[in-house]
């Protein structure tokens, strides 16, 4: 009975050969080359796990900063009109299941000044009253209060950047200029008026805390000259679902109106972080790329070493098919294992990188991330698993790949040129 008829012999040599079971000389050598294979793809799964895991942790802290402010979906009139029957529309939209709160707002662009200081400032209307219905920006309040916006006394509740830029505590006045001119005697002036301080709220989010300010919306529309609030403002269960929720809002209602979600209002920053999420997982893939040319060193050098026991293999029976399997067995095995720890010891650090970050930080005495400067204390993470089988499946298939050349050569070693020397 030849070898080829009993028992999957490529998988105990496949298996044996990766152990090098022999610790001396050459094999000691390969031996350690496989410890190395198997380290290099741990180490970049493990890093591309990490990696990826911190950039949906930032992405997911920057949308909840931005959500704070902004509300899910919004319903504008096209043409700017605004809505005059926004109550109606407020109940069309509730009609959606998913609609699990509504507010009305009024907004607009302008200048503020003080004492010869200039800055520009999206001017958002709103009802003290609804708003946490929409948005979290009362909880982010600093100092002061968002009930203080009382209708009639043109109250103003400013971004924390904003309000240092232009010097500006709790009390104080500022001179809110829109762009709407207006006829006096001396001609066409901005429409101008004089707010009072009377919060500061700090979303965390540089665009929105350095130009955008808030009033109540009666105040909005006297500015404005407007008979009706600009649209709503609507939050839904699940923030993930806002496009496909707007679409069936944009369905279900009055052609002159327009539903946009906050994917859409922000639509270049998202594309611009998914750029870069795309593009660093390639660069990180090609650290798993280098170490698996490892496997590729290690499959050729075993091959080298073992010809005699390749040959002594043919000449009772096994084909080259066989020969080729035990050492794709053996580089996949390389892969697998290398690919397992990586997962492994990335998902331990994506877990727990809250406890990892601080206590590196404060045995080396140093600080990763400066709160005054990025606006964050600690490194947030949000693993996916998605991406950790798909690293490990790129992981796993590279690892393939690279056992197709070494074992194609062990098929191809001839027997009787194998023993000659032997």
């Amino acid at each position: 009975m030849s070898i080829t008829q009993q028992m999957p012999y490529e998988w105990l040599v496949g298996v044996r050969y990766t152990r090098a079971g022999r610790r001396s000389g050459r094999n000691s050598f390969i031996s350690f080359i496989s410890l190395i294979s198997v380290s290099g793809i741990a180490v970049g799964v493990a890093a591309l796990i990490v990696v990826l895991s911190v950039m949906n942790g930032f992405r997911k802290d920057v949308t909840d900063r931005m959500l704070s402010v902004l509300a899910h979906i919004e319903v504008v009139d096209q043409h700017g009109a605004g809505l005059p029957d926004w109550q109606k529309t407020m109940q069309d939209a509730f009609k959606n299941p998913a609609v699990k709160g509504a507010a009305p707002f009024v907004q607009t662009q302008g200048m503020l000044l003080r004492d010869g200081t200039m800055r520009p400032a999206v001017i958002r209307g709103i009802l003290p009253s609804e708003e946490p219905k929409v948005s979290d920006v009362a909880r982010t309040v600093k100092y002061g209060s968002l009930d203080a916006l009382k209708p009639g006394e043109f109250n103003i509740v400013l971004g924390y950047s904003l309000a240092r830029s232009l010097g500006l505590n709790i009390g104080d006045k500022v001179t809110m200029a829109l762009a709407q001119a207006q006829v006096t005697p001396a001609g066409m002036v901005p429409r101008m008026r004089s707010f009072t301080v009377v919060g500061v709220f700090q979303a965390g989010h540089y665009e929105f805390d350095s130009g955008m300010a808030f009033v109540h919306m009666d105040d909005a529309q006297k500015m404005e000259r407007l008979a009706a609030p600009s649209g709503i403002r609507l939050r839904i269960a699940d923030m993930h679902k806002a496009p496909a929720v707007a679409d069936q809002l944009q369905a279900s209602m009055p052609g002159e109106l327009t539903v946009r979600d906050w994917s859409k209002q922000n639509k270049t920053w998202f594309a611009a972080v998914q750029i870069e999420k795309k593009v660093m997982m390639v660069v990180m893939a090609l650290i798993i790329t280098v170490a698996v040319f490892n496997v590729v060193s290690t499959l050729v050098m075993t091959v080298t070493d073992k010809q005699s026991d390749i040959a002594i293999l043919r000449t009772l029976g096994a084909s080259p098919r066989s020969i080729m399997k035990i050492f794709v067995i053996q580089g996949s095995l390389i892969g697998m294992v290398g690919t397992l720890a990586g997962v492994v010891m990335g998902v331990a650090v994506a877990l727990n990188i809250d406890v990892i970050v601080p206590f590196f930080e404060h045995l080396f005495g140093v600080q990763i991330l400066s709160k005054d400067i990025y606006q964050f204390s600690a490194l947030p993470s949000d693993m996916h698993w998605m991406d950790v089988f798909a690293i490990s499946g790129i992981a796993v298939l590279l690892s393939f790949l690279a056992t197709i050349y070494p074992s194609f050569a062990a098929s191809r070693v001839k027997p009787a040129e194998a023993l000659r020397y032997e």
